[in-house]
């Protein structure tokens, strides 16, 4: 499909697209483009990557270039690399939000050889090493503001992510940034939050350690997801944030109520209708 891709970022998201892509015959060069020349070096070792570039020598050797760097970062390289691309090539990328990006290269006059994509899926772990095949199987990926991009392009984006075992849908960048705040974002600061919770409630290590069952670790397993990529994400999605916050918290105070006034008639009823979910995740 590809003689050589880029990949801006070469971390987990990234790193997990070139080896799929390598495995399944779709990519027969990949070149890697990042800050961090540690990074560069273990995905070198790892085979990640055939060949690290300065990123204006990357782009032009690539037919598709992939970014996958925290969205902070991502405007003003996206902004540098559209500068660079020839119609014949696609960019796509794979951040958490997509709205400021969006509205960054609204106007842009290479514009239709961008896809904004975000595949739904990651877990705690960063870095090359992190990257592990068939990462996306099963997963859904979003694909926004389809309408804005070549025909082209969209459809050579959707068979990869296709090829990669992907469900394809369609959103336009605001709402995916509102839906991606209730099922993903408020996960990670829920997360982060109780494992604060604990850490300052709970002085014995090793009492955590210990006691630590399946349910907790679970649940606060998100917290140790980097900081560096999740906080830009806050700040890029933070009315959607904000609004769903404000309804956890909202929901919480009903727990809490419920508990200060011995109100277990009332509790049980929020956990039933909390146990509606299992109607959508099995």
């Amino acid at each position: 499909m590809f003689d050589t891709i880029t990949i801006v970022g070469v971390g987990l998201i990234s790193g997990s697209f070139s080896i799929i892509l390598k495995e399944k015959g779709l990519v027969k060069h990949v070149i890697g483009v990042s800050r961090t020349e540690n990074s560069i070096k273990k995905a070198l070792e790892l085979g990640i990557i055939d060949e690290a570039l300065p990123l204006e020598e990357a782009v032009r050797k690539s037919d598709l270039i992939y970014v996958a760097i925290p969205v902070d970062a991502t405007i003003t390289v996206m902004e540098k690399i559209m500068d660079l691309i020839t119609e014949k090539q696609i960019v796509a990328d794979a951040g958490s939000t997509k709205q400021a990006l969006c509205e960054a290269l609204a106007n842009h006059p290479m514009r239709s050889r961008f896809v904004a994509t975000h595949p739904m899926w990651g877990t705690e772990y960063s870095g090359p090493e992190a990257a592990v095949r068939d990462a996306f199987a099963g997963r859904t990926c979003v694909i926004c503001e389809k309408e804005k991009s070549d025909k082209d392009a969209v459809a050579t984006i959707e068979e990869v992510y296709k090829l990669l075992g992907m469900h394809v849908t369609y959103m336009d960048a605001d709402a995916h940034d509102m839906h991606a705040a209730y099922v993903s974002h408020i996960s990670h600061i829920t997360s982060f939050a109780l494992a604060n919770t604990v850490l300052e409630k709970e002085k014995e290590e090793n009492a955590i350690f210990e006691l630590a069952g399946g349910g907790f670790e679970s649940t606060v397993r998100l917290a140790k997801s980097n900081p560096a990529m999740w906080l830009p994400i806050f700040r890029q999605n933070r009315e959607h944030v904000l609004d769903v916050l404000n309804e956890h918290i909202t929901q919480l105070r009903k727990f809490k109520s419920c508990i200060e006034k011995e109100n277990y008639v009332y509790l049980q009823e929020l956990m039933e209708n909390a146990n509606k979910i299992n109607r959508i995740i099995k």
